[in-house]
């Protein structure tokens, strides 16, 4: 989702999907050995947290991040769009921007999901083509609408100020329902005009030929204003357990976690240092201090339970 951080002295760890929401993946957490993690928790006291609630729009990884780069917005109001649109080298404007994700819809039979855009395996030439089909369609409501990267392109339009929006790791293998803005009618009127548009379209033909899922619809997220922020040094977000936890594949989260414990996690391990973990609901974080003597006697024989931290995230 983000830039690696830069290497820095005073690394701040950031993970996503580090604990999961599922009963199957509370039953994998249960079984998973952090030992570097518990090490390192030992001596850290209590964490800052910031609760929340599964049907949140932003996820809390997400909020932490906004948070660390000095952005601010209500829920689903986190202005992701035009950061991203400034990344892109797009100038900022007095107008709202929002992400727009091409992606696919999954029909099944008694209700509509998404999947995981980055399944899609969609390049630039399919991405831009598909951009250039709906282009009119966004220009004759006043829209800006450019190209950004493949699954990522960038909307700007007044009516985007104060939209509440999903983002798509809150939805992702999910019923799309329940997380469609109400309010947005213009937009929903686009989307579908959108649909209508790249059905059966050459490229996606292309795309079924080649056993690729076609892309058939957009998901809008990150709407509001551009406001100034910039990346802190020494911020790093390790995503490995995303795809595996959105996907449910819970034997490759539990080893993605494995491998950031013997990994990253481990090498913050007596240094000053950052850890923030997020959850489904919630995000926890410390501000870790090399041990004092004292405290790597007492770590022999304590160690902290990270399952315990994880299963309240």
């Amino acid at each position: 989702m983000v830039p690696e951080g830069r290497d820095n002295p005073r690394m701040h760890l950031m993970i996503p999907f580090a604990a999961p929401g599922s009963e199957a993946g509370r039953q994998a957490l249960a079984a998973l050995a952090l030992p570097n993690l518990s090490a390192l928790l030992a001596g850290a006291g209590e964490p800052e947290t910031d609760p929340g609630e599964e049907q949140s729009l932003s996820p809390p990884h997400e909020r932490a991040l906004a948070r660390a780069l000095g952005l601010a917005g209500p829920d689903g109001g986190l202005p992701w769009g035009a950061w991203w649109a400034a990344q892109d080298g797009h100038a900022p404007s007095d107008l709202a921007w929002g992400q727009l994700t091409p992606c696919h819809w999954h029909l099944a039979v008694d209700q509509v999901t998404l999947t995981d855009p980055e399944d899609l395996q969609l390049d630039e030439a399919t991405s831009r083509g598909l951009l250039a089909a709906v282009q009119e369609l966004f220009d004759s409501e006043g829209f800006v609408l450019l190209y950004g990267a493949p699954t990522r392109w960038s909307l700007a339009h007044p009516s985007l100020n104060e939209l509440p929006t999903a983002s798509p790791d809150r939805v992702i293998g999910r019923s799309i329902d329940p997380w469609l803005p109400r309010s947005a009618r213009l937009w929903r009127r686009l989307q579908n005009e959108v649909q209508m548009r790249w059905h059966e379209h050459p490229l996606n033909a292309a795309r079924e030929a080649r056993g690729l899922p076609p892309v058939n619809s957009l998901w809008l997220s990150g709407c509001g204003p551009h406001q100034p922020a910039a990346w802190p040094a020494g911020l790093l977000i390790d995503d490995r357990l995303r795809r595996p936890a959105l996907a449910e594949d819970w034997g490759a989260w539990m080893a993605a976690w494995q491998a950031l414990d013997a990994g990253p996690v481990a090498a913050l391990r007596g240094r000053e240092a950052r850890l923030t973990l997020c959850g489904e609901r919630s995000v926890a974080a410390w501000a870790l201090h090399p041990p004092t003597a004292l405290q790597r006697l007492t770590s022999r024989f304590r160690r902290a339970d990270p399952l315990a931290i994880l299963e309240i995230l």
